[in-house]
């Protein structure tokens, strides 16, 4: 998935559509010069919906359509006859879509599924015409009512990635090595930190033709629960992984106190996060010999683990069966 592709955030004015007024109308004819009343309602404004596209993997459809207008409702007639609805805006979406209030932040919706539908924003009623306010006191009302106002207001969407496996680490630390050697994908990598700048997604072939969807996630900087380096951008696409598979180099200074100040970041941004499955990968273990590797086992962080070196290819299988298991797992 090309960087410039890659939209996850989108920050949109709806603008529901007007209520059609009812009418205040009076039956006449040849034979009946002073008929009861019979003005029909007025048409519903058209709605903002959102509707769920497996199909669609960003937000860059949306990303220039700044204002999101829905038609008015067109007003009632005589002889009862109402007034049709305004044509209702639909806007597909990734599934992982959530629609937020742009003002106050409060989540409203989100979509998850195939074909799903819900209203961002919803539409003003119609008025009703005057046949519905006769009565025995008034028997020629001449009042219908207006219709009622559409509703106007900012509102934002964001996608968190729908993937069976994240990768949860620092810069640097081989996540898209590990995508790109597994997978079909082909995410940018250089030995720079934050090479990775939007997530990329790539499907892992596994015995008997089963696969799943793992996620390379930017890399997790120290603050990132905090918004540092762009960390709610990032963290929030871990949510909806079912593992999440922490990745350490294995020649970093101390491994499991690297592992802890990730989990603490997860922490701090969500804590339900912390109940998802977990597995640790030591990446390049090609750097350090049987001996090393062994003493670093002991000091490991009490969730299963494997080494794993993409450039030999040592360990990948290992880590293939290991997540499959816990994917599968009751």
């Amino acid at each position: 998935m090309e960087k410039g592709n890659f939209v996850d955030y989108v920050k949109i004015c709806c603008r529901s559509g007007k209520g059609g007024a009812g009418s205040a109308h009076f039956h006449r004819d040849k034979t009946n010069p002073k008929g009861g009343p019979d003005g029909g309602d007025g048409g519903k404004g058209g709605q903002i919906l959102l509707r769920g596209n497996k199909q669609l993997w960003t937000l860059i459809h949306l990303k220039y359509r700044k204002h999101v207008i829905a038609e008015h409702g067109s007003p009632g007639s005589g002889n009862h006859k109402k007034g049709p609805d305004g044509k209702d805006v639909v806007l597909e979406v990734p599934l992982g879509t959530v629609a937020k209030d742009a003002e106050t932040g409060q989540k409203e919706l989100e979509i998850t599924e195939h074909g799903q539908t819900e209203v961002l924003l919803a539409g003003g009623r119609g008025g009703l015409g005057n046949a519905h306010f006769k009565s025995a006191t008034n028997q020629s009302p001449r009042y219908a009512q207006p219709g009622e106002d559409g509703q106007e207001a900012w509102k934002t969407l964001e996608l968190k990635l729908l993937a069976d496996v994240g990768l949860v680490g620092f810069p640097n630390a081989g996540k898209s090595t590990l995508l790109s050697v597994i997978s079909a994908a082909k995410p940018q990598i250089a030995d720079y930190p934050f090479t990775t700048l939007v997530p990329n997604l790539g499907v892992i072939q596994y015995r008997d033709f089963r696969s799943f969807v793992m996620a390379d996630i930017p890399g997790i900087i120290e603050g990132a629960h905090a918004g540092k380096g762009l960390g709610h951008r990032f963290l929030r696409h871990i949510e909806r992984n079912a593992i999440l598979l922490f990745m350490v180099p294995a020649d970093s200074p101390d491994i499991k106190k690297e592992y802890e100040v990730l989990v603490r970041e997860l922490e701090q941004y969500n804590p339900e996060l912390l109940h998802k499955k977990a597995v640790l990968a030591i990446t390049k273990s090609d750097l350090v010999d049987e001996e090393l590797k062994t003493m670093l086992a002991e000091d490991l962080p009490d969730i299963p683990s494997c080494f794993i070196s993409s450039l030999t290819r040592e360990g990948l299988i290992e880590l293939k069966d290991l997540l499959w298991e816990k994917l599968n797992e009751t």
